[in-house]
């Protein structure tokens, strides 16, 4: 369709290109008719005899060569024109002085105009009809037919003379003035192509955003920047900077925003460039900025702090205050390679581990960071045939009442056991079941595995016994995260208030809405709400009413040192008084003491956990472990 399109525009042009040319030519031909009609109707006045008899019949001529072009027939009118002209010459070159005559100077008057008025055809045919001509003039004269004679000088032959030039200079001129107004425009257009050719050369090679150079082009800058460095003796560090929390910006508001805020931070990351420096945009929110140096780690050490600091200062987007971070990483040419996409992915595993390290710092690449993301990478290969196989298995541990020291929930911990005996930690699958997608299939089986297990052990007497589980940001995404659990309790056979799902709070803050409505769904169901980690994200209070959430689970790294700094005492405190104020009950993780398990139960804690009562332990240790408690 559109190479139809493309051909029909390209006839289209060709067909207005022929009807312009066709204008020029029709305006040539009235303007010479014109002037070579005024031209003869002078000569009349001075001709006598027959002279001007050729002169009449050359004028009724030029009126009938005049109409046609007026018409729009002007490849008619130019030969009717010329070849009336050509004949008049050659009849007054037989009345007159032959091949010697004044009307031969009219011939290259006639050539002229016919490399005017037409094409190739057109001035062959009457270069040939004049050559004919100017040979039968010859022939006729040389076998005696006519017989030439040379006039004395007059007048009207000065008249004569004065009309061809000023015919034949208007020609020239015409033709001139044609030819320079062809090339002036000809200039024109080969400006505007050179300057089509330097935007579309430009367009190709930034980013239209922020006007940056792009990946593409950034290669180039690399293989010149390196080259500049060999030849003086420099290194060449290529800092890969990835803004941390952007996603949001793009949630909350909207994708206008975010564009914005990637041109402002584009504009103030230039400003921090020195000349023989690059920031290009690598895509989506993610730079690069290729520095050559000689002043080794200290000097990029001070640049990526900058650059983060900078990344780091508020921004105005459609009247809101935004704030994000970035997190950077830096390979270097020679010790870490020299090609482009090999620094590029150095650079990237770095910021990576500087994400990994807390985000809104920076790390410098090194080996054993791709040892770890090729473990990363062989780990992710064999974890769904895992899947598939069911080769996991759930732990459990228990949550007690401290003040009674009554198991009342265990949480349900996901492993990956390996052949040799040893065990894989859910930190280290997780985020990797998370980025592939394999998350929701994984924690469907957890889902349903738990049910069961709870329910067995109802059966088993523990008629009150609840199980806990985490849940994945990604797995309300899909919206089939309550269809599965419901279809897991009904295969379970387990009433819904035997479930309490456990959310980070960094789940809360993505896609709120959403995460919000399923959560009620699930509440109205009568699953309960517990909010894992407490006290470590943004501890937004807000959150907790929207969500419905029942329990509020502290962090160990509260919990751990309790009995060394008061200053925690506080904290756990105030999350304690502030749960209660809102009608929450509170877990703190991570027990390990009698010391701990006290304090706990002066400050007001409801529940405990930790290796004080058990470790995560396998479904038969626990059923044994259940046995040896009285249940509520």
């Amino acid at each position: 369709m559109t190479s139809h399109i493309s051909i029909k525009r390209s006839k289209q042009n060709i067909t207005n290109d022929k009807d312009v040319l066709g204008g020029i030519q029709r305006e040539r031909l009235m303007q010479i008719c014109i002037v070579t009609s005024i031209g003869l109707l002078v000569s009349i006045t001075a001709a006598r005899n027959i002279t001007s008899v050729i002169f009449a019949i050359g004028f009724a001529c030029l009126l009938i060569s005049f109409t046609f072009a007026y018409k729009q027939k002007i490849m008619a009118s130019a030969y009717i024109l010329l070849s009336s002209l050509a004949t008049m010459l050659f009849t007054l070159a037989i009345t007159g002085a032959g091949l010697l005559d004044l009307a031969i100077l009219g011939y290259p008057s006639l050539l002229i105009l016919s490399a005017i008025l037409g094409g190739v055809g057109l001035f062959l045919s009457l270069l040939t009809l004049t050559i004919s001509l100017c040979i039968l003039l010859a022939w006729l004269t040389f076998n005696g037919i006519i017989t030439p004679h040379v006039p004395s000088l007059s007048w009207s032959h000065l008249i004569f003379i004065l009309v061809i030039f000023i015919v034949t200079g208007f020609s020239v001129y015409v033709l001139v003035r044609d030819i320079k107004r062809l090339m002036l425009s000809l200039h024109k257009e080969n400006t505007k192509v050179q300057q089509s050719q330097l935007k579309i050369q430009h367009l190709a090679h930034h980013d239209s955003l922020t006007n940056l150079p792009n990946r593409f082009y950034g290669e180039v800058l690399f293989n010149q920047s390196l080259e500049k460095c060999l030849k003086n003796q420099q290194q060449l560090a290529l800092l890969f900077l990835d803004l941390d929390n952007f996603k949001p910006v793009n949630d909350v508001l909207g994708h206008a925003a975010g564009d914005q805020l990637l041109a402002e931070l584009a504009q103030r990351l230039s400003k921090t460039m020195e000349p023989d420096q690059h920031l290009i945009r690598f895509g989506g929110d993610e730079f690069l900025i290729l520095v050559p140096h000689k002043n080794g780690l200290p000097y990029l050490t001070k640049l990526a702090k900058d650059l983060i600091t900078v990344s780091s200062v508020v921004f105005d987007i459609q009247h809101n205050q935004v704030s994000v971070s970035a997190s950077l990483g830096i390979a270097c040419t020679s010790q870490d390679g020299n090609l482009f996409k090999q620094l590029c992915r150095k650079a990237d595993i770095a910021m990576y581990k500087a994400k990994e390290a807390g985000r809104s710092t920076f790390h410098f690449y090194d080996n054993s960071m791709d040892k770890a993301s090729d473990n990363k990478f062989k780990l992710l290969q064999t974890l769904r045939p895992a899947i598939n196989q069911n080769q996991f298995s759930l732990y459990y541990q228990p949550i007690i009442d401290i003040k009674s020291g009554d198991v009342v929930t265990v949480e349900a911990l996901l492993r990956w056991p390996q052949a040799d005996g040893s065990l894989i930690t859910p930190e280290q699958f997780i985020p990797l079941a998370e980025s592939s997608g394999l998350i929701n299939e994984l924690g469907a089986w957890v889902i349903k595995e738990a049910c069961r297990f709870c329910a067995r052990q109802r059966k088993q007497g523990h008629p009150e016994l609840r199980v806990a589980i985490n849940l994945s940001v990604i797995q309300f995404r899909d919206g089939y995260l309550q269809n599965t659990i419901e279809n897991a309790l009904q295969d379970a056979n387990l009433p819904p208030k035997a479930l309490e799902l456990e959310l980070t709070e960094s789940l809360l803050i993505n896609d709120k809405n959403q995460i919000e409505k399923q959560l009620n769904e699930l509440s109205q169901l009568g699953a309960s709400i517990a909010i894992d980690d407490f006290g470590t994200g943004y501890s937004n209070l807000g959150y907790l009413r929207e969500f419905n959430a029942s329990k509020l689970k502290i962090d160990r790294s509260f919990i751990t040192p309790l009995n060394n700094n008061n200053h925690d005492d506080s904290i756990v405190k105030a999350i304690i008084n502030m749960a209660s104020s809102l009608g929450l009950q509170t877990v703190a993780e991570g027990i390990e003491d009698e010391a701990t398990l006290n304090k706990l139960i002066t400050l007001g804690c409801d529940f405990g956990q930790g290796y004080y009562w058990s470790k995560p332990i396998s479904e038969d240790d626990l059923s044994e472990y259940l046995t040896n408690h009285n249940l509520l």
